[in-house]
């Protein structure tokens, strides 16, 4: 059987990668179930990009490494201080849903990677798409999408 994860499972729950002998790091495993997506940039969220400037600048804006915090498990960059000092104080509103991964795998039952430059900001919260492709197809119906989403997360973690 092939799991989510891409690997072969045997009897007794031993993947085929191991009975190859195959080494997996587990840090490569818990990437996929981390609860904030940091696989664009190793260990930063949104892909360093400042969750704030969705908001503030109705635009996608590189964080600089520079101006930096450490929340839920992932560093997090942004364009200015004030825009640091922001989310310190409203983390929830400002964070994309879902960790930052797609927010239209999620609503399918799955996580794929989030893409800083394939965003929404709905009913005031940032959604984050696979791409600009995915986007379009969860533009159709973000409300629907949102619901399911929503209904999902965070058990897709566990897959």
């Amino acid at each position: 059987m092939i799991s989510r994860r891409g690997f072969f499972s045997l009897a007794g729950g031993v993947s085929l990668a191991g009975a190859l002998g195959l080494s997996v790091s587990s840090e490569a495993l818990a990437q996929k179930t981390a609860p904030v997506f940091t696989g664009i940039v190793k260990g930063v969220a949104v892909g360093g990009y400042d969750p704030v400037a969705y908001f503030t600048e109705s635009k996608p804006v590189k964080g600089n490494p520079a101006i930096s915090l450490d929340h839920e498990g992932a560093k997090w960059y942004f364009a200015t201080e004030a825009n640091r000092e922001t989310f310190k104080k409203e983390p929830a509103k400002y964070a994309p849903q879902y960790g930052g991964y797609c927010a239209w795998a999620v609503s399918q039952g799955y996580t794929a990677k989030g893409d800083p430059e394939a965003w929404t900001v709905h009913n005031g919260k940032l959604y984050l798409n696979y791409n600009k492709s995915v986007h379009a197809d969860w533009s159709k119906n973000i409300p629907g999408h949102v619901a399911k989403g929503d209904a999902n997360w965070p058990k897709v973690l566990a897959k």
